[in-house]
């Protein structure tokens, strides 16, 4: 889905001005909300915003101040997958 967004002249000079590349901090903006409102998951938002890791999304997340949605059932899945690579004792 391609989505088009019109701004008066002054406003998109204001945010340029401001923050550079419009388009790109509006996708930003749609990313965090989106996961904050719990629309998009992790995984959605690296491919959105094109990041290679995981550890980006985080640290994206953290500049933002965005924490998060991290549950026991994904730390149970992450122990076991340390587990199985042999990084953490079996238990």
């Amino acid at each position: 889905m391609q989505v088009y967004i019109e701004l008066p002249e002054d406003v998109s000079q204001a945010l340029q001005q401001c923050w550079g590349d419009v388009s790109r901090r509006t996708l930003e903006a749609i990313a965090l909300e989106g996961y904050r409102s719990e629309a998009l998951t992790e995984s959605q938002v690296r491919r959105l915003l094109g990041f290679e890791t995981r550890m980006e999304v985080h640290a994206f997340f953290n500049r933002a101040g965005i924490p998060l949605h991290y549950t026991k059932a994904d730390l149970d899945e992450d122990l076991a997958a340390h587990r199985k690579l042999g990084l953490l004792p079996a238990q």
